[in-house]
């Protein structure tokens, strides 16, 4: 299992330019479990998310890995520590799926220090956990949406990081290959005791994965918890601006949420 990294932001403001875009956040990483962060569009997830790995300098307050300033960590001790997988990775065209997953070893590596058996077992190691061992020789770009995904979480594996950092890891997947990641996600979460923060947009799909939300808004932290004490249909108004009644999902008991529009509204359901 893991060792459990405590991951913080205090009085956190950061965003692009002099512009802030994450105003005064709080908050506090559940450590080995499943977070997720939830909101609409651009009220500042993703800018979160990237602050917390280090992608971005706050503007004011700190981010904090136990209990140290991130800003203060060499880079390779902040990256044995903590991993960031962003939308959209774009691999080195022509590498395979081996080579890929090894660049997760680059923090492990000292100077003059050759390829070790260690990094050969880490490599392997994130291969069979991802389920993608037989595709080690193949060239990413030969691969289908879900498999790049995997290899890309096993590169992330392969980092040996107590905290896994993931924006949006299901977007451009189809409904299949999310829950695929999905539940990988955590039976790493299970197996290791890996501290993973995912940023989704399904709110079911947040609800049912995650041990904790935050839910923002205008780039302010309004309400974290349980899936079963954030996900109100007064917040769903609140953060969406989405009219929606909530129940409990029939396949997990998580709370599930059910828009209600202008059109396809039996009467009783009706705004």
């Amino acid at each position: 299992m893991t060792e459990g990294i405590s991951l913080q932001a205090t009085g956190l403001v950061s965003g692009y330019s002099a512009t802030p875009i994450v105003k005064g956040v709080d908050l506090t990483i559940p450590s080995g479990r499943i977070s997720v962060i939830v909101g609409a569009n651009a009220c500042g997830k993703s800018t979160l998310l990237k602050t917390l790995a280090r992608l971005l300098t706050p503007q004011s307050g700190a981010v904090l890995l136990d209990g140290q300033s991130i800003g203060s960590l060499p880079t390779k001790e902040l990256a044995r520590s903590l991993g960031l997988l962003p939308q959209s990775p774009i691999a080195p065209e022509g590498i395979v799926v081996s080579d890929l997953v090894g660049r997760g070893r680059h923090p492990h590596q000292k100077l003059f220090r050759s390829w070790s058996p260690q990094d050969d077992a880490a490599v392997a190691d994130a291969l069979e956990v991802t389920g993608i061992t037989d595709l080690a020789d193949r060239s990413v770009d030969e691969l289908s949406g879900g498999q790049r995904q995997r290899v890309w979480i096993a590169m992330a594996l392969a980092q040996e990081t107590g905290v896994l950092l993931l924006d949006e890891p299901t977007t451009f997947l189809d409904v299949a290959h999310q829950i695929e990641v999905l539940d990988l996600l955590t039976d790493l979460n299970r197996s290791k005791g890996t501290t993973i923060v995912m940023v989704l947009h399904d709110m079911n799909l947040a609800a049912r994965y995650a041990d904790h939300i935050f839910a923002m808004r205008a780039g302010e932290l309004i309400a974290s918890g349980a899936p079963a004490d954030v996900m109100t249909s007064e917040l769903i108004s609140e953060v969406f601006a989405l009219d929606a009644t909530v129940i409990p999902d029939p396949v997990s008991g998580a709370p599930m949420v059910l828009p209600r529009g202008r059109h396809h509204v039996l009467p009783a359901h009706a705004v």
